[in-house]
């Protein structure tokens, strides 16, 4: 550390801490030494080492374990919202191989609240089909989608299983998403989520409601919790 810069003692640190793990000198879910032995490496105060590792962890590069020390973490996937998402294409462009992992596929009539939600009537008929999104392997999303049975009439368990969704759509029935609407959410992960996502049951998640639309006619609503360690969002504004 160059204690004559006038760049903050706890900023070089974080530059320091930065580069190794982007050289994975420190590799994923690898403890850091302790905030006592990081004083002794750089000569640094308790003060400035604590003032490094709180914004290591407000920038996501690091996680902390309550009696077990100090880790960094696994790299966040970066949802830009501009444009419409797909799951599969954006872990390709990541280097990663996306897999998913149909939970379960049935047909069931829609209630009042959920008819209202999708421009349904009660009693209507949708495909509700839940799935796990994953990369590399690791689990990062459950999703929960309903689509109407009066637009894709013949839609099977084994479709999902081989292809993603909005290739069927446009494979299969000629439908593409023109629009999305997507509302995002805080909320906590429930048991079965939590199960699924293998994090903790009430582990803070991104609720995240979309409504896909084929001109205007609605195609897909699917509720979807993301681990809130895995993403973060981008919004351009112009």
């Amino acid at each position: 550390m160059d204690k004559k810069s006038k760049v903050p003692l706890y900023l070089q640190l974080m530059e320091e801490i930065i580069k190794k793990i982007e050289a994975q000198d420190y590799a994923e879910h690898e403890k850091l030494p302790s905030e006592r032995e990081l004083c002794e490496i750089y000569d640094l105060s308790r003060i400035t080492v604590r003032q490094t590792l709180q914004e290591l962890e407000r920038e996501g590069y690091i996680f902390k374990l309550h009696g077990k020390g100090t880790f960094v973490a696994s790299k966040s996937y970066n949802q830009n919202l501009v444009k419409l998402y797909s799951f599969t294409e954006e872990m390709k462009q990541m280097g990663k191989e996306p897999t998913t992992q149909v939970l379960s596929f049935q047909e069931i009539v829609v209630d009042a609240r959920l008819a209202n939600k999708m421009g349904l009537y009660p009693l209507d008929e949708v495909f509700q089909v839940v799935r796990l999104r994953l990369a590399d392997g690791e689990p990062l999303m459950y999703e929960t989608s309903y689509l109407p049975k009066k637009t894709f009439p013949n839609l099977t368990e084994a479709d999902f299983r081989k292809r993603p969704m909005y290739d069927i759509f446009y494979d299969d029935y000629q439908v593409g998403v023109t629009k999305a609407v997507e509302r995002f959410s805080a909320t906590s992960a429930r048991e079965k989520e939590a199960e699924q996502l293998c994090i903790l049951t009430d582990q803070p998640a991104m609720l995240i409601k979309r409504f896909a639309y084929h001109n205007d006619e609605l195609i897909e609503y699917t509720i979807s919790v993301a681990r809130g360690d895995k993403f973060d969002y981008t919004v351009e504004l112009t």
